[in-house]
């Protein structure tokens, strides 16, 4: 696998900053944000980040591809985000993930979390998968939601989640 990439000098992290933080891991950190968030009165809002095409990539190349992609594009958006952002699969599990990142916006209220993906999606539009001599452009949505008092971190994770469905169904798209 490689990728071409038109920003890949971008970084804003130094390379052993920033790991990809597995579910579990991103879960917890989701936890600890809403008690933070709840303490001090502050925003907190939600991306997921969806490789539309990644299973068909995967089922074409294999499974390795799937990995190095979502590892790849993590490590793209990673180097966009603030230093106490997080990022990672969106599964239960890494298995589970499919082609989906969940980023974690501290901070971040409705309007500001729009921004992140706006950006997230302009720079994924320069990303492109190369495998066996194909190059595939990768197929993203983003969904987004910003959290409200009381709400449990699988609550902000489902709303993030039905507004990636709502996003597609008004694109004609299930």
């Amino acid at each position: 696998m490689a990728a071409s990439d038109l920003y890949p000098g971008s970084n804003r992290l130094s390379p052993d900053e920033g790991e990809p933080a597995t579910p579990t891991v991103l879960l917890e950190r989701l936890e600890e944000e809403i008690g933070r968030a709840e303490r001090h009165g502050t925003e907190l809002s939600c991306l997921l980040v969806v490789i539309e095409n990644l299973g068909e990539m995967t089922r074409e190349h294999g499974s390795e591809l799937r990995e190095q992609t979502l590892e790849y594009v993590a490590g793209a958006l990673r180097r966009e985000l603030r230093r106490f952002d997080r990022i990672g699969p969106a599964g239960s599990d890494e298995r589970d993930a499919g082609g989906e990142l969940m980023i974690i916006l501290p901070g971040a209220d409705g309007p500001r979390a729009e921004i992140v993906a706006r950006r997230a999606l302009e720079r994924m539009r320069t990303i492109k998968v190369e495998a066996r001599g194909k190059r595939w452009p990768l197929r993203v949505s983003v969904g987004l939601a910003a959290w409200r008092a009381q709400e449990s971190a699988e609550t902000l994770m489902a709303q993030t989640r039905a507004s990636m469905h709502s996003v597609n169904a008004s694109a004609g798209r299930s």
